[in-house]
This record gives C-alpha cells, sequence and structure tokens, in this order.
C-alpha cells in the first residue's frame, strides 16, 4: 500500500514536470525581438533587453528545476521499484529494504524542484506578457489583466501544493 502511494506520487511530479518542461521548450522556441509578434502600440511600452534576457533565463532555470525534480522521482521510483524486486532481495516487508527517511526526503527534494520551476515559470510568463503587451511600468490596463490573476492564482495553488507534500512528508 505504501509503495503504491509513493510510486504514484512520484508518477505525478514526472507527469506535471513533463508537462511545464514542455511549455518552457515552446517558450524558448519563442522569439521576443520579432516586431510583428507584439500587441503594443505605444513605442514607450516597448520593454528594454533586459526583459527578453529574464524571458529566457528564467526559461532555463525553470527547466533546470523541473529536470531535476524528475530525475530525482525517477531515481526514487527506480530505488523501490528494485527494493521489490525478488531478483535482488528475497520476498519480505518492503521497507526492510529501502530507508523510509532517504525516500521522504528524496520526494520533498523532488517537490522543491517542481515549486521552484513553476516559480520561474511564472516569472518567465510575466516576462511574456510584458514583451507582448506593454511593461508593467505603463500601466496597461490589459498587462495588468493578464500578469494579476497569474501572480496570485500560482503562489496561491503553490501553497497548496507544499501544504500537500508537507503533509505527506509528516505521515
Amino acid at each position: 500500500m505504501t509503495t503504491s502511494i509513493h510510486i504514484n506520487a512520484l508518477d505525478g511530479i514526472v507527469n506535471v514536470n513533463s508537462l511545464f518542461t514542455l511549455a518552457v521548450f515552446i517558450g524558448l522556441a519563442w522569439n521576443p525581438r520579432d516586431p510583428k509578434d507584439t500587441l503594443i502600440s505605444d513605442s514607450t511600452c516597448v520593454p528594454g533587453p533586459s526583459v527578453g534576457e529574464d524571458l529566457v533565463a528564467f526559461h532555463v532555470y525553470s527547466f533546470s528545476c523541473f529536470l531535476f525534480s524528475s530525475l530525482v522521482a525517477m531515481g526514487l521510483k527506480q530505488a523501490i521499484r528494485i527494493s521489490k524486486s525478488p531478483g535482488y532481495h528475497p520476498p519480505v516487508e518492503f521497507l526492510a529494504h529501502i530507508n523510509r527517511s532517504v525516500l521522504r526526503i528524496g520526494m520533498l527534494i523532488s517537490g522543491i524542484g517542481s515549486v521552484s520551476g513553476c516559480a520561474f515559470l511564472m516569472l518567465a510568463l510575466v516576462n511574456v506578457v510584458q514583451v507582448k503587451l506593454g511593461t508593467l511600468a505603463c500601466g496597461s490596463s490589459q498587462t495588468f489583466a493578464a500578469v494579476v490573476p497569474l501572480v496570485i492564482l500560482v503562489p496561491i495553488a503553490l501553497v497548496i501544493y507544499v501544504c500537500a507534500v508537507l503533509y505527506a512528508f509528516t505521515r
């Protein structure tokens, strides 16, 4: 029972990370310097090069965090499968073969990687909005309409996720 719960949790982390990694690759493939790919009509609201640099940097940071988290989760899944395999160990209780503390810490580290990746992806999306709709400093209602829900909903979801991970970590 405990093993299947851990494997399902690790599968969930890997699946979500895969979706977000796809989003990061799509974001990196997009060219923010394409003058035809913007909706900004006021030339004073066009972002400077630092916004484009931050956009790429946050995508790379996000990708790194998602990849790290997925690799840790996949490694933990393999450790669980090997420890349960009768070819490697005699068929005895699962908890006797895998250090439960190491498993929990690995799951926590994987969760931290996913949360960090989400935070960096959110920052990259804020920069995408600034490139497409104008900088936040210009005060465009469209820019704020796109950014405000993003910076409210994503952190709320991350807090819920962190609480669930911490709850599972303490059980």
